[in-house]
């Protein structure tokens, strides 16, 4: 049996076991991301196959999204009971059957609720990764770190859509829910083999399930709430009760975590100020990553025609630039100003959503692949500035609720973008029930304008 101790795995490996344990996070993570984002080219073949519309399809990607973002914040909890090694090695082998199982649902709700299954586990890795670097890193080298762990998140997004394309057109949709199969089983070996065990554990203390449950019925509430908003004659009522109990569950979770010996989220992080800047604008990158990663096939799709692979290959020199920029911001990171960093990005990214707000029918391929790459310019510049910004400050017994906060700040974003683009497109124009350049234009200048007004608080950021 392999000694997993720090000095163990020194003693095998030499000072290198940190970047293999780094590279299984990545797979972690990787997987999660490609989960999140191979499904949106599929989204059309689905639609025809089970004969749904865009008000139900979209909870293929939030319901992901939000189970993530629920469970996202007991990955803290888990770390100091389980430690990284167990946590991850049993999240990613869950992830592994529930992807296989979905790929065989016979209708939309059995695949919705293996995308909500998915999403649990996913939300479970998700804040492993940036945990790790920050604990078996000097600080002088976490942004460069965070620069190469990077690269695996994006990258995951940049070949899923080109991977989703690929299976969707020379086979079905479902090979896209076994697409991330083998990546977790191979996280599960390397888990087991180059992660570390802790050193100690804190004293044992309960997990906070009343405010995950009221996190959860916020959270669920709130999506049913702007989903529901889609379909707004004669449910009138229904909304506005829907979204006074999400706004009860809310106040609830707020007065539970103030109150609880230990809370799923440490309010104390959030009243210091670089911290809370971060975590609004880890908020607006997460529903740049996600709503323009939906947005983006969707629109080539439907309004310009697109095959799959065609909406796929789009996405690919946007992830290929971003795998050169991701390492040169990760060092930056280290030298520079998170706060400027963040705004080139924020700069970066409302430009490219503006530049797909204007594109017509005659837009070129070349030219949809310039904006994408700009996009993701700006996603690159983000990443890894928020991270050095909000966690290099924290003590080391703060960097798991830290990581967890900021990776939850994120994921919500991206909840919130998804089910807010859906509503744009819906409540846009239609021509024999499919979407308009106009609904399409109306949903990017919303992505535009949510992630600009994100520059007000990086603004404050003093470091």
């Amino acid at each position: 049996m392999h000694n997993n101790s720090i000095e163990g795995l020194t003693a095998r490996y030499g000072e290198r076991w940190r970047w293999l344990a780094v590279i299984t996070v990545v797979l972690g993570t990787m997987a999660t991301v490609l989960s999140a984002t191979v499904v949106n080219v599929a989204l059309h073949d689905i639609m025809l196959e089970f004969g749904i519309r865009q008000g139900q399809v979209h909870w293929l990607a939030t319901g992901f999204i939000a189970a993530m973002t629920t469970t996202m914040l007991a990955s803290a909890w888990l770390l100091d009971r389980f430690g990284v090694r167990l946590t991850l090695g049993v999240a990613m082998a869950a992830f592994t059957v529930i992807s296989i199982v979905g790929g065989f649902a016979n209708t939309p709700e059995q695949l919705i609720a293996a995308r909500i299954g998915q999403g649990a586990m996913a939300g479970l890795m998700q804040p492993m990764g940036m945990y790790l670097v920050f604990r078996i890193f000097p600080v002088d080298r976490r942004g460069q770190v965070m620069g190469i762990y990077g690269m695996g998140v994006i990258l995951a997004p940049a070949l899923g859509p080109v991977l989703g394309g690929f299976l969707v057109d020379q086979f079905n949709w479902r090979y896209v829910m076994y697409a991330p199969a083998p990546v977790t089983l191979l996280g599960v070996w390397m888990a087991w083999r180059f992660l570390p065990l802790p050193r100690s554990r804190p004293a044992r203390y309960p997990l906070d399930l009343t405010g995950l449950l009221l996190l959860g019925a916020t959270i669920a509430l709130t999506l049913e709430t702007l989903t529901r908003m889609q379909s707004w004659a004669g449910q009138e009522g229904r909304i506005l009760l829907q979204g006074l109990l999400a706004l009860v569950f809310f106040v609830g979770f707020v007065l539970r975590e103030r109150s609880a010996r230990h809370p799923l989220v440490n309010i104390h992080l959030l009243r210091q100020p670089v911290f809370l800047c971060a975590t609004l604008g880890a908020m607006a990158l997460g529903l740049a990553l996600f709503g323009s990663t939906y947005l983006i096939p969707l629109f080539v799709q439907t309004a310009l025609g697109f095959s799959a692979t065609e909406a796929g290959l789009l996405m690919l020199p946007a992830g290929v630039v971003l795998g050169i920029v991701f390492p040169l911001a990760g060092r930056l990171a280290d030298k520079r100003s998170a706060r400027s960093l963040v705004l080139f990005g924020i700069l970066m990214f409302a430009l490219s959503a503006a530049l797909f707000a204007m594109t017509g029918a005659y837009a070129g391929f070349a030219w949809l692949a310039l904006w994408a790459v700009l996009g993701r310019i700006g996603i690159g510049f983000m990443l890894p500035a928020l991270s050095t910004g909000a966690l290099n400050p924290l003590a080391p017994e703060q960097l798991g609720a830290g990581s967890s906060t900021i990776s939850f700040a994120r994921q919500l974003g991206g909840a919130l973008g998804v089910n807010l683009v859906a509503l744009t497109i819906e409540f846009g124009e239609h021509q024999a029930g499919v979407p308009t350049f106009g609904a399409f234009a109306s949903a990017w200048w919303l992505v535009a304008v949510f992630v600009a007004l994100a520059a007000v608080p990086v603004w404050k950021m003093r470091v």
